[in-house]
This record gives structure tokens, sequence and C-alpha cells, in this order.
């Protein structure tokens, strides 16, 4: 009697692609990712190398400022192997485990800079509508208690995301329609029951993104109100130009999710080469644009022109 292989197929390896249509310049696409990937790296080093040296530095702002810059690190070395064995060495095959691996780093740093960017939202709401508690309510314990529950919410939240994904078989074919390992993509080539998978993925981008983005909001509506209140027309923007660089952060790191998010969903014809680049844009931009984000903030001490408001 013939007896069939039942067992679910899972590849070796995956096949990585570069952005289509460009494989005649794939050199200067190496070369755009190695100048971003050399900007991303000195730039948020060289955040963390100034507030531990600047004592004038050590204030809450700037210690969330770090742990965004930590975050943008991770995120750089979780794509950097593939991308550039992509497009530096023409190398386009990973390990189907390491593509796991790869798949839950890239999603648990962006779902920490969600997280990030609603403590640095916090830390504004203090520092301008009650900032003579500015100090008090925020001590360096209790900023490294709130990076631990950042950290641990997505950990445990992305942590099922490999084990759902491996016990799926994959019948589609090997090829990934990006130069690293995500979520959707492999949904593509799998070929099982993905109901879980989708399901528990709307739940994890619903329960941080959607909470976070919320309460971002909402943080900045009370400041907006809080600054109406100011008199002085000086004051009000003096008040406004201390959440300068959060709110760049914001628009960079939600501005390319939700064009990603309305291309998916409103434009499914749209061709291959628009999702992997607004892909790349929502992988790389934030990274690339966080070492600005110190130059913005260094325009007057927080605290001091919070306190000013008085």
């Amino acid at each position: 009697m013939l007896i069939l292989n039942v067992t679910p197929f899972q590849p070796v390896t995956l096949q990585l692609t570069g952005i289509p249509g460009m494989q005649a310049g794939q050199a200067w696409v190496a070369l755009v990712f190695c100048i971003l990937y050399l900007i991303s790296i000195i730039g948020n080093l060289t955040i963390l190398a100034l507030v531990i040296k600047e004592s004038a530095l050590r204030q809450p702002m700037y210690y969330f400022l770090s742990v965004l810059s930590l975050n943008d690190l991770g995120v750089s070395f979780s794509t950097l192997p593939t991308v550039l064995a992509t497009f530096c060495f023409n190398y386009r095959r990973v390990g189907f485990d390491a593509c796991l691996v790869q798949m839950f780093f890239i999603h648990t740093f962006s779902f920490m800079e969600s997280g990030i960017l609603l403590a640095m939202s916090f830390d504004r709401f203090v520092a301008i509508c009650d900032p003579l508690r500015y100090a008090t309510m925020l001590p360096n314990n209790r900023i490294m208690a709130m990076g631990l529950c950042i950290l641990a919410k997505s950990f445990t939240t992305l942590f099922p995301f490999p084990f759902l994904v491996k016990r799926l078989p994959f019948c589609k074919g090997n090829v990934l329609h990006h130069s690293f390992c995500l979520h959707p993509d492999l949904m593509k080539v799998a070929c099982g029951d993905i109901h879980v998978n989708n399901i528990y993925g709307l739940f994890v981008v619903v329960f941080t993104y959607g909470i976070d983005s919320t309460f971002i909001l909402l943080s900045y509506v009370l400041i907006l109100r809080a600054v109406l209140a100011i008199a002085s027309q000086e004051q009000q923007l003096k008040a406004l130009n201390t959440c300068m660089s959060h709110i760049c952060a914001v628009l960079a790191f939600y501005v390319p999710i939700i064009a990603v998010s309305m291309i998916h969903r409103f434009w499914k014809s749209a061709p291959p080469v628009v999702h992997v680049m607004m892909s790349n844009v929502y992988l790389f931009v934030t990274p690339h644009a966080q070492p600005h984000h110190l130059q913005c903030e260094n325009k007057g001490d927080t605290q001091r022109d919070t306190q000013s408001l008085l």
C-alpha cells in the first residue's frame, strides 16, 4: 500500500527579492542602503553617547530619546544581514528558521517603537500640563519600569507569531517579496488555514498601534488645550516647540504605516514595486530620521522651557 506523506511541507530556505524593475541599478540601490544604514547607526550611537556624556541631557525626555535610539538600532540590525546580502552580494537565500527569527525581531522592535512614542507623549503631557511635578512624576526608576513594560508587552504579544507560522504548510513556493522577512509576506506563500494568524495579527495591531495612537492623540488634545490657555503667544510657541521632536518622530513612524495599510487595502492591483518601496520606507525612514530629533530638541532645555510657562 502506498503511504502518503501528510507532513506539512516547510522549505529549508526561502528566496528573498530585491526591488522589482531595478535589477540593472542594483549597485546604486546597494549604495543607498549602505549610506542609510551608516547614517542610522552612527547617528543613533551619537545620541546615546551624548546623553551618557552630557549631564545637561540627563532628563526624562532624553532618556526616552535614548530608548528610541536603541530601538531604532534594533530595527537596523534586524534587517541589515539579509538586505546587505541581497543587494551587495546578490545572495538571496535565508534559512526558514532564521527567517522566523528575523520576522520576530523586526515586528517586535516596530511595535516597541509605538510604545516608546506613547511614553514620550506622556512625558510631553506632564512637562507642559504639570511642569512643577515633572521631575517627581518621572524619576529614573519609573522611566526604567516604563521601558521594561514596553519591552515585555511587545515580546509577549509577538512571541506566538513564529510558532503560528511554523505550524503552517508552505506549498505556494518559497519566494518572498522583500529583502527581509515579514509576517504578511510569509502568509502569501502559506497554503494552510491562516485564519488564526490573521485574527491574531489584527488583534496585535489593534492592541498596540490602535491603543497607542489613540492615547498619543489624546495626550496632544490635552496639551493643545493647556497651551491655548496660556495668555502669551510667545509662551504658547515655546511650549509647542518642546513637542516638535516628538511630533516629527510620531509622523515619521505612523505615516508610512498608514500608507502601507491603505495601499494593501484599497490598491491591491498596485505594481509590486509600490508595495516593496513602501515597506522599505516603513522600515528605513524612521531609523534614518531619528538622529535629527536630538538636534531639534536641543533648541532649548526641556525642563527650563516648560517651567517658564508658569
